[in-house]
């Protein structure tokens, strides 16, 4: 770890805990007030000496926890001394895990701070960034193609979930639904990792940055651009698509999205209720704002956010062919049990932008596959979402060949 994230690590375990210590004071003081209400004016000399007390003791406790972590990341700083050959957090495999996690509870936070925590969004190749150069991206992708297809990953994830039980599916590692397509359809995997915890709306402006980089220093010609996203990744390639105006979606044939939350995730819904609930009383506003300091990226989910104001429906992406794979944990798709449990995450009518009513997303059926006996993260890497995935390229594959014999 470098130096700098090691310093910026210990003022955010510092910030950290001198949050808690002010969660705990707020709880302690509701909690005497009520007491002290109850009791009554006689009560006054007493907790006015208690509130003293509590306050300055707290004041103290929370500086000394403040610095305390500020400290220790400073003195750890100094230790690791010159990190100009020192791997970045990012780049070891537990690292790069963490810090993906930390970003996507506050990664909105420490973009704003400009903290060497934040990820930026890149590409990756073997855990670590490309330069957008040509040089760079021909020796991460020695044989690129002309087909590119585009890997986003979905809340707290990195490009390593792409491989997610890999080993169980295929005897091997490292086996992704990226090396299937191109070994079986000639696409050449692109990964992007970046943070999670930004706003859907921010991500899409910074996918299509991307993306225009990416289409203009490709090594060889793009003809087509195939964009799967998992989970937020499908809402991120959405809202890049709706706010761009490069050329690159011109170049877009086909978007896979594998269980994203087009219309909501309950789970964030939830978490949003409890948060207004607990804020109703002082003794659980502590519990309260603990969970409201939730990321933004986070609160998107809770209707499916992609751009920046009032939630608004926003078209699919004319020009384009657009798919959806969804899995259920329940072993019937169209069961009331299915429909409830869904992936354990998301639901199928939010997965396929189902509303059952007249503000329907035009997914066509076909475009649609409901997996039985799955769960979200299963949709990462399971050769029956492949199968789904192969079967409708490959089609696009023999319509084509078929127009070009009768031509």
């Amino acid at each position: 770890m470098r130096a700098r994230e090691i310093r910026a690590l210990g003022d955010l375990a510092g910030t950290g805990l001198g949050g808690v210590a002010a969660r705990v004071q707020d709880l302690h003081e509701s909690i005497a007030d009520r007491v002290f209400t109850e009791v009554g004016p006689v009560s006054a000399p007493v907790r006015a000496a208690h509130d003293g007390i509590a306050g300055a003791v707290y004041a103290s406790v929370a500086a000394a926890l403040t610095a305390g972590g500020r400290a220790a990341g400073a003195i750890a700083a100094v230790r690791a001394g010159d990190d100009a050959d020192a791997d970045s957090v990012a780049e070891a495999p537990r690292g790069r895990v963490a810090q993906a996690i930390l970003n996507a509870w506050c990664g909105d936070e420490l973009d704003r701070s400009g903290s060497p925590l934040a990820l930026a969004m890149t590409v990756r190749a073997e855990g670590r960034p490309v330069r957008l150069e040509p040089d760079a991206l021909a020796e991460a992708h020695p044989d690129a193609t002309g087909r590119v297809a585009v890997f986003l990953h979905g809340l707290s994830e990195t490009e390593g979930a792409w491989s997610y039980k890999s080993t169980a599916h295929y005897g091997r590692p490292g086996v992704t639904f990226g090396r299937r397509l191109r070994d079986d359809l000639f696409y050449t995997p692109v990964y992007i990792r970046y943070n999670t915890g930004l706003r859907v709306h921010d991500n899409g402006l910074r996918l299509d940055e991307l993306l225009t980089g990416l289409i203009e220093q490709w090594p060889v010609e793009v003809e087509e651009l195939l964009l799967v996203g998992h989970s937020m990744g499908g809402l991120v390639v959405r809202s890049a698509l709706a706010q761009s105006g490069s050329d690159w979606p011109t170049l877009v044939r086909h978007t896979v999205t594998l269980g994203s939350p087009h219309l909501g995730a309950p789970l964030e819904r939830g978490a949003e209720y409890a948060a207004r609930t607990l804020g109703r009383w002082r003794e659980t506003r502590a519990v309260a704002a603990v969970i409201d300091a939730r990321s933004g990226g986070i609160k998107d989910l809770r209707r499916g956010t992609l751009l920046a104001g009032e939630h608004r429906p926003v078209p699919l992406h004319e020009g384009a062919r657009h798919f959806v794979v969804l899995a259920t944990v329940a072993s019937r798709p169209g069961s009331r049990l299915a429909d409830l449990l869904g992936d354990g995450l998301v639901q199928p009518d939010s997965a396929c932008g189902d509303t059952r009513d007249d503000h329907r997303m035009p997914f066509p059926d076909e475009h649609v596959r409901r997996l039985p006996r799955l769960h979200h993260f299963d949709l990462l890497n399971h050769p029956r979402v492949y199968e789904c995935l192969h079967g409708w390229l490959a089609d696009r594959d023999t319509a084509g060949d078929a127009a070009s014999e009768t031509a």
